[in-house]
């Protein structure tokens, strides 16, 4: 158990433990506070509580589960691995964790059966070394952590926005501009809990794209996130008018090639080694069905 006197006034909560520990992800931190392991004065807090002079805080970190889960052998691309990460190529329809509806079957099992024990306990149970998460129908480029060290480091490192990510979107209708920058915030939506929105009160969400190629109804954008919001790149094209083809939360799904769930892949990952210091720069291939419909006679008739 460690212990902190506080010396500022009015600093939310898990933003002060942030400054005193350097080893724990801000992610790591909301949770440990959620989860009542962190506390102020011997008292539970929330995330939002500012601190006092004088406020005693008390972190316990727990000791990590034994994974419960089963490794599996699903087929998984590896685009890189070392003793600290391994970056994998995941395919369209694979689940990232389990959750409910889908105990297994998942990247995590998937990476399980590769790494064996090797893997960050950080992200709990169920998500023994994920790191950041992409949508079950999007496909692309994942980093998994080996050790707790190389998941803190590649956590601050999305944190501080410098992780960069581009992705690959086919979407419907005719792009106008060339390029452009798409600034507005996301939130659960008021209508549907289920779903992301554009919302007033959300945070900050900022998508950069750039026109690849037209056709006569669909459009290839090279897209690029500054921010990590759930389904951010899906919301914000919606909310443009250009949804991401086979995308069925976000718009009705239609389109000429039957294709379900959405035509979005993380193509390309920049990021620093978190034991080297080594730029890494790695790039995944699009999805075969996908380069057929850009590639094919048919998208240029639709």
């Amino acid at each position: 158990m460690d212990k902190i006197i506080v010396e500022k006034e009015n600093v939310r909560l898990d933003v002060y433990i942030a400054e005193k520990c350097a080893d724990l992800s801000r992610t790591m931190i909301q949770k440990l506070i959620d989860d009542g392991n962190i506390k102020v004065n011997e008292s539970q807090k929330k995330i939002s509580y500012k601190v006092q002079v004088g406020d005693v805080i008390t972190i316990t970190i727990p000791e990590v589960k034994e994974v419960s889960l089963k490794p599996q052998n699903i087929p998984i691309e590896i685009v890189y691995e070392d003793s600290d990460i391994i970056v994998v190529n995941k395919p369209k329809g694979l689940v990232v964790h389990p959750a409910n509806g889908n105990p297994d079957g998942t990247l995590v099992n998937a990476i399980m059966a590769i790494c064996k024990e090797s893997l960050s306990g950080i992200g709990g149970e169920l998500r023994p070394g994920i790191v950041h998460r992409l949508d079950k129908d999007t496909s692309g480029l994942l980093i998994v952590a080996k050790n707790d060290k190389a998941h803190i480091n590649i956590s601050n490192q999305i944190k501080n926005r410098q992780v960069k990510k581009i992705y690959i979107a086919l979407v419907r209708g005719v792009v106008r501009e060339d390029e452009a920058t798409i600034d507005m915030p996301i939130g659960r939506s008021t209508k549907d809990r289920k779903k992301m929105a554009v919302v007033k009160d959300g945070k900050q969400a900022v998508t950069h794209f750039k026109v690849l190629k037209r056709y006569p109804k669909y459009t290839l954008l090279e897209v690029k996130i500054d921010t990590g919001r759930t389904h951010q790149i899906r919301v914000h094209m919606a909310e443009i008018g250009h949804p991401v083809v086979g995308d069925m939360v976000y718009s009705n799904g239609k389109n000429d090639f039957g294709v379900e769930g959405q035509m979005l892949h993380a193509k390309t990952l920049e990021f620093t080694h978190p034991t080297t210091g080594k730029k890494m720069i790695l790039n995944a291939e699009l999805p075969e069905y996908f380069k057929k419909i850009i590639e094919g006679e048919e998208i240029g008739r639709a």
